[in-house]
């Protein structure tokens, strides 16, 4: 495609100094704009919004060593080329070149990819090795890991073997919007999978010979493999209670499109009482997403507030105000007891019973209890040993130990956390940017093996009346939270400490304070406790190049 000269509107000069950031205008082209950017004396411009929600990048964050990161969900970019270097976006900026001249600043670029605000990768392949890489799930890992391979340039044969029956999906879009269309929520088009060389294979993997390099399936089908990339993600949870252990119709868990599709479906023409079961991230979403829709919805949960144990019971109650006032109903500190079937029809779920004695009536039962991993395949292979919680140990690289050109990813990993709080201890997180992430850090060391491992610090983010943004993680806990901002609008900065160290940070309209902290944590140079107890403020910290994780 022909590039041309566009002029920038009303700019006659760029007056930026390292680290800033600044969106314009393109002239003659309708809603076109770049983001002009400088760093190291250097002056870029690349598309203004981020490739995965849209957000505007001029709120996001650039740090000393050239990465622009997107203030919503902490999607990464490299400046200097626009390539992806964290999840979830998938494809990359565009970049443009910058021409000063007679008074005024042009961009050499054409229309389409200016409207875009991206630029498509070819991932068009023709297969120039013997190389098999082979990838077991269909989820966000297996997303980061078949697009890092391919867009690094990798010539090798990629086969996803993955149990979902369709192609890779935006999974978060289940539980905030109860999506069941899988156009709607699908990364790629089927025919990008095609032209990628990239064969997606609808079956279940049930054994693996390590040593022979292959994996049989359910249908009975082998397939033999270089590299092995173990993605397998969560199986939901179900109560091993009398009514909730799927044993009455219209209980529901949620993880995949035909749960969806189920919920939505019982719901009908909405209007219905619900039960959500849980209440953490997935339990919290699908009551808020059920509740907008005029259903009458009461979540239980165990805890003292919603999501106690992860954001403590101040934020949790945060949480709480907002679905409240969305119409959500709570009963917290509750254990529930059995469910009983419905006097109408027998063989769906009537009521939600309390160990109280409260009776709650339910059209519907949603349970959000959590995930166990899915290695059921490997329970009984004598040649890895699974954790106490069924997940698989890897090193920093997400290598499995052990064992030889074996990766595993996502919901299943337990790996070394190197953030701050962590010093190298072994976690499990079962969140979509961490599961894609790692993907990426595989697709990295199988293209370029002796490369360093590739660390990133946990992003989450949820829907939850207003938007939640967190970095970190306090899997060695926490011991005091320093709340910044204004907790009835909500408008706040959470800073989970221990010690006098920052090891996690939680926001609600306060772009971009997550992704800053993000950035800050990689380098080592989050402010103390007691630095911001007195006021520090971390969007005054200019974010610097070395990484220290």
């Amino acid at each position: 495609m022909a590039l041309q000269e566009y002029k920038l509107k009303d700019l006659t000069s760029i007056d930026l100094k390292n680290g800033q950031k600044q969106e314009v205008e393109v002239e003659g082209i309708e809603k076109g704009k770049v983001l002009l950017l400088k760093v190291n004396d250097e002056i870029h411009a690349t598309s203004s919004n981020c490739t995965h929600y849209g957000a505007p990048l001029v709120k996001g964050v650039v740090t000393g060593d050239g990465r622009l990161t997107c203030p919503w969900h902490g999607a990464c970019f490299s400046v200097a080329t626009g390539d992806v270097e964290d999840a979830p976006a998938l494809d990359p900026l565009a970049k443009f070149e910058v021409i000063q001249k007679d008074g005024a600043v042009y961009i050499k670029g054409d229309e389409e990819t200016i409207k875009a605000s991206r630029r498509k990768l070819d991932f068009s392949c023709k297969v120039k090795t013997d190389e098999k890489v082979l990838v077991i799930g269909g989820g966000s890992g297996t997303i980061g890991a078949i697009e890092g391979l391919r867009g690094g340039g990798y010539k090798g044969h990629i086969t996803v073997i993955s149990r979902e029956g369709y192609k890779p999906i935006d999974r978060t879009k289940l539980s905030k919007a109860l999506m069941a269309d899988v156009s709607k929520v699908a990364w790629r088009p089927d025919g990008f999978y095609e032209a990628a060389s990239i064969d997606i294979v609808s079956d279940e993997a049930s054994s693996i010979d390590f040593s022979a390099k292959k994996v049989t399936t359910s249908s009975g089908k082998t397939y033999d493999y270089s590299k092995l990339v173990l993605a397998s993600g969560g199986t939901p949870r179900w109560l091993p209670i009398e009514g909730l252990k799927g044993d009455l119709g219209n209980v529901f868990v949620l993880r995949a499109i035909p749960h969806s599709k189920g919920i939505v479906d019982a719901v009908g023409d909405n209007g219905k009482k619900i039960v959500v079961i849980g209440s953490s991230f997935i339990g919290m979403e699908v009551a808020n997403c059920l509740a907008s829709k005029k259903n009458d919805v009461t979540v239980v949960g165990m805890e003292k507030a919603p999501m106690d144990r992860i954001m403590g019971e101040k934020v949790g109650n945060i949480f709480r105000g907002l679905l409240e006032k969305n119409g959500v109903k709570f009963r917290m500190e509750a254990s529930v007891e059995k469910a009983t079937p419905s006097k109408s029809d027998p063989s769906k779920v009537g009521a939600v019973h309390l160990k109280d004695g409260t009776v709650l009536e339910a059209d519907l039962v949603i349970e959000g209890v959590g995930v166990r991993p899915s290695t059921d395949y490997l329970k009984e292979n004598s040649a890895i040993q699974l954790e106490k919680d069924d997940s698989i140990s890897t090193n920093e690289k997400f290598e499995v130990k052990g064992l030889k050109d074996v990766f595993a990813i996502g919901d299943i990993a337990t790996y070394p956390y190197h953030g701050p709080g962590g010093n190298g201890s072994p976690i499990r997180i079962e969140h979509w940017n961490v599961a894609q992430n790692a993907g990426r850090s595989v697709a990295n060391t199988i293209r370029n093996p002796s490369a360093p491992p590739k660390p990133f610090i946990p992003v989450f983010w949820s829907a939850l009346g207003s938007q939640l943004r967190y970095c970190g993680n306090t899997v060695g806990g926490y011991d005091d939270v320093v709340l910044k901002g204004e907790l009835e609008k909500p408008s706040f900065v959470a800073y989970y400490t221990q010690g006098e160290q920052v090891v996690a940070v939680a926001s609600m309209m306060k772009d971009p304070y997550m992704t800053q902290s993000a950035e800050l944590m990689r380098r080592g140079k989050m402010p103390s406790k007691s630095e911001l107890q007195k006021g520090v403020d971390i969007l005054e910290i200019s974010v610097p190049a070395e990484i220290k994780i």
